[in-house]
């Protein structure tokens, strides 16, 4: 594009961001889509355009501790080496993320990098568009898809100065974006062909990536084929079939598994998951399929336990304990489930005495050594961790009536009931459209949710009664 097409089509942004936040209709041309579903994205999110930093989630002296935890640290020389020297000789920030759009890693040229601190460009701050709307890494996490962002295509004011070139990298292990690659510099000084550039580097991540997948899974069949016994389908921890199933019964992969569990075949038959070095084997069973237990401890009605369609009567106890042994399926000693239930002050042998009165309810349902579930688990909890990290806000709408098990005092209960409550707020806040923040404003917490309500007061039509009703709480002493 030229300079002076771009200078026609930043006129047009320009105009298209007044019409954006006044709900007009956006000029033709501008934006292009994959910008205007961003745009509409980060409104919705309740980012303010006149913000003028990404905020700092990771403090200089965790940065590094955070680096040498994430999967792509091996990686960080070979990205590094590959996108500095581009970056300082042209005069821009070559940028690396975590999953979130945190970044991990910067460096470039020294004078582009002090312009970037203040806009917060720089590592431990968020890029997501959920914080700063619409940009390279933000918007290349959302669509999964290498982006170039130029100037006022940036939701953020202070941005318009920037433009940005980002590639997400993808684990071909799960399938998981596990960061992005970015180059950013001031708009007319970065080319949009940069962004051949980062994917070209995305794409060497993800080829190394595929080699270590491929030399742990070659190790693991080593071990595999040493064995004697071949009567098992051999899985690897993040739950790729690998060997063992030459007739393709399972397909390429298998919900990731947890030690000591049962896994129901799509014939009917039952296997047992044992631990085998970094992954495990599925060995059949001649048992039937255990009795399927489900369990809903979301919301202020009592706490609820069907096993095999039968209704069981739960104590606030006895439902603490399974959402303890749901929320960890490797399985609890007496003294960890002691200490996850009441803390310091707790006593293994009231543990065990109530262990025992829930196997009077459940039965084998609640193994042992560790205490575990043996039985599939379907808890409306579980779900929900599951719906919140597939990203759609409407389904996590409709799965959260309330917080986890709200009666409870049990300090690891808490924390993950807190987690989730902050989870699914966020996740409404970003992305939810008003029919689903009401859904979430009849809940215990929403009612009186002072950003909900001005959300729902703002968005839906004056005259609408979930509006009415908003104000209405909002006035609310």
């Amino acid at each position: 594009m030229s300079y002076a097409s771009l200078d026609a089509y930043s006129r047009k942004l320009r105009g298209a961001h007044e019409a954006a936040w006044t709900g007009a209709t956006l000029p033709e041309g501008a934006p292009r889509r994959l910008i205007s579903a961003s745009w509409e994205r980060s409104i919705q999110a309740g980012v303010d355009p006149e913000n003028t930093a990404a905020p700092l989630v990771y403090d200089v002296s965790r940065i590094n501790d955070v680096r040498e935890s994430h999967p792509l640290q091996p990686l960080l020389p070979l990205l590094a080496g590959t996108l500095t020297t581009m970056a300082d000789a042209s005069g821009h920030v070559a940028i690396i993320t975590d999953g979130d759009g945190n970044i991990l890693w910067r460096d470039g040229n020294r004078t582009m990098m002090r312009r970037a601190d203040r806009v917060g460009l720089a590592d431990g701050h968020k890029w997501s568009e959920g914080s700063v709307g619409t940009n390279g890494i933000g918007t290349a996490l959302a669509d999964r898809t290498p982006v170039h962002v130029y100037s006022e295509e940036h939701l953020m004011r202070v941005l318009h100065v920037w433009s940005c070139s980002a590639a997400p990298i993808v684990d071909p292990d799960t399938d998981e974006v596990l960061g992005i690659v970015d180059i950013s510099g001031t708009a007319p000084s970065l080319h949009p062909a940069t962004v051949a550039l980062v994917t070209a580097t995305a794409k060497l991540a993800e080829s190394q990536l595929t080699v270590r997948m491929y030399e742990r899974d070659e190790r693991l069949r080593r071990r595999f084929d040493g064995l004697r016994d071949h009567a098992g389908i051999l899985v690897t921890a993040t739950g790729r079939v690998i060997a063992g199933d030459p007739g393709g019964l399972l397909g390429e992969r298998i919900a990731r598994p947890a030690a000591g569990g049962r896994y129901v075949l799509p014939n009917g038959r039952a296997v047992l998951l044992e631990p085998f070095h970094d992954g495990y084997l599925l060995r059949v069973t001649t048992e039937s399929a255990p009795p399927t237990l489900q369990l809903t401890f979301l919301g202020e009605g009592q706490p609820t336990a069907r096993l095999g369609g039968r209704h069981i009567t739960l104590s606030l106890r006895h439902a603490e304990i399974l959402a303890l042994l749901a929320l960890h399926p490797r399985g609890l000693t007496a003294e960890q489930l002691c200490f996850y239930l009441y803390g310091d002050a707790g006593n293994p042998v009231t543990i065990r005495a109530e262990i025992h009165r829930l196997r009077s309810q459940l039965g084998d349902t609640v193994g042992a050594k560790p205490y575990r579930l043996t039985s599939p688990v379907e808890a409306d909890f579980v779900e929900l961790r599951s719906l919140l990290a597939s990203g759609d806000p409407s389904a996590v709408a409709r799965a959260y009536p309330g917080p986890l098990l709200p009666r409870s005092e049990s300090p690891e209960l808490r924390r993950a009931r807190d987690e989730l409550e902050v989870q699914v707020r966020a996740s409404l806040l970003r992305s939810g459209s008003p029919e689903d923040l009401w859904i979430y404003a009849q809940t215990a917490n929403g009612r009186d949710d002072m950003q909900i309500l001005e959300r729902l007061s703002t968005t839906l039509p004056t005259t609408d009664p979930r509006a009415i009703t908003a104000r209405i709480r909002l006035r609310s002493p």
